[in-house]
């Protein structure tokens, strides 16, 4: 390797290692020592050594299925994992193989990474990717990860790098005495990674919640959630219990007027996805988010129908709205001031009712603004696998303010401190 490229190495780690403030030593030196770029071989290799995620492979739509994910988010759910060495790891969604090395960097010689993706030219990829970079014991199997990978169980510790709506009980049956599990959960819409832990003679519960953002599982465990196209780039995601809608008559409403409706609220991006977007999952049966690709350049570019999204990363535009009937409200968001920092919140309706759903949106963003902001600091997952006991038989026995979200093999409870 150049000195070029362990100088780029070097940096993307110090700089994923301050961002998140992650407290492994072997994530660390796991960042430092796995080449990203060699599991890259398509992209030059400074697009490999910045702290995002890059896309690998997209369906016949244009859609994004696979990806290489961002680096401080893999760190940050290596970190949840808490690995030791020797330990027996699932993997599900290989990817490129990266995440995959850095488990096996990790876990050391005596340990064992078996990585499932059920798409073959994926797996395929990671398998070639892992063998050149120097980790061709990590076992990738082409399978669909719902079912696990029986014959080298029991594993010490799951972990996903893909979204997913429920815990397969595969895996919990796959799981050893003290397992781990830490997977990227959706929470009608909005997804945080959340490390899970079986309580003694109870369900399986979190210890470490995060913010983050996967494509969504597929397979026999693809969730409840919709994505509808509805352009080119331009992708409505609608939650579990959301109706059917028409791609045609939401583009029409995006293309008319809109009614802006000011709140003054003054937040930060990860604020409104990670707070408010849990606000709104809690509360509001008709919510959803818009997604809108954008070409490679400043993340701030004008243009694109979501230009005044409160979330614009390189080469996305996003936001979270209301979607009811012949109606739309998104939030809108423009800078507080001439220097980076919290945005300020407006709400834009579309359609006959567009005053009336862009004030109904506006009451929820006030609303989460005066009882404090809630995020997911103090927030619990407890996790019921069926026929095994799925929680409190009476309703008044769950947490006051419990989102209890009913999945095939599981029930979640969702709740505050």
């Amino acid at each position: 390797m150049t000195d070029e490229l362990a100088q780029m190495r070097e940096r993307l780690a110090t700089g994923v290692i301050a961002a998140t403030r992650i407290g492994s030593e072997h994530v660390a030196a796991a960042l430092h020592a796995v080449p990203r770029h060699l599991f890259l071989p398509e992209q030059p290799p400074e697009a490999a050594y910045r702290d995002d995620a890059i896309v690998t492979k997209r369906d016949e739509t244009g859609q994004p299925i696979s990806s290489s994910s961002q680096p401080a988010i893999m760190a940050i759910m290596l970190d949840q994992l808490d690995l030791a060495t020797g330990q027996r790891v699932l993997e599900i969604g290989a990817g490129t193989g990266y995440n995959a090395a850095l488990l096996s960097h990790i876990i050391g010689p005596s340990g064992q990474v078996t990585s499932v993706d059920i798409d073959p030219e994926l797996a395929g990829r990671a398998r070639e990717h892992l063998a050149s970079a120097g980790f061709g014991e990590v076992s990738v199997v082409c399978a669909d990860g719902a079912g696990g990978y029986p014959p080298r169980a029991p594993y010490d510790r799951i972990i996903a790098t893909v979204g997913v709506s429920d815990l397969a009980p595969a895996w919990l049956a796959q799981a050893a005495p003290g397992a781990r599990i830490v997977a990227p959960l959706d929470v009608r819409g909005t997804q945080m990674s959340v490390a899970f832990e079986r309580a003694p003679a109870g369900p399986w519960t979190s210890r470490s919640l995060a913010p983050c953002g996967f494509m969504r599982m597929r397979g026999a465990l693809a969730g409840p959630e919709r994505l509808v196209l509805l352009a080119h780039g331009l992708a409505l995601l609608l939650p579990d219990g959301t109706p059917e809608v028409d791609p045609q008559a939401v583009n029409a409403l995006l293309a008319g007027p809109s009614v802006p409706h000011p709140t003054e609220v003054r937040a930060g991006a990860a604020q409104v996805f990670w707070g408010l977007g849990l606000w709104l999952a809690a509360r509001e049966t008709r919510s959803c988010r818009l997604n809108e690709e954008r070409p490679a350049g400043p993340h701030d570019a004008p243009g694109g129908l979501l230009a005044g999204a409160p979330l614009r990363s390189p080469g996305l535009h996003s936001t979270l709205g209301l979607l009811d009937g012949d109606g739309l409200a998104v939030l809108t968001s423009a800078p507080a001031g001439e220097r980076p920092g919290p945005l300020m919140i407006g709400t834009a309706g579309f359609g006959p009712r567009a005053a009336n759903l862009a004030a109904e949106l506006a009451a929820h963003v006030l609303a989460w603004d005066e009882a404090g902001r809630p995020g997911i600091a103090g927030l619990h997952v407890d996790a019921y696998p069926r026929g095994a006991g799925a929680g409190p038989a009476d309703r008044s026995q769950w947490p006051g303010d419990a989102l209890i979200m009913e999945r095939p093999g599981t029930r979640f409870a969702v709740y505050r401190d």
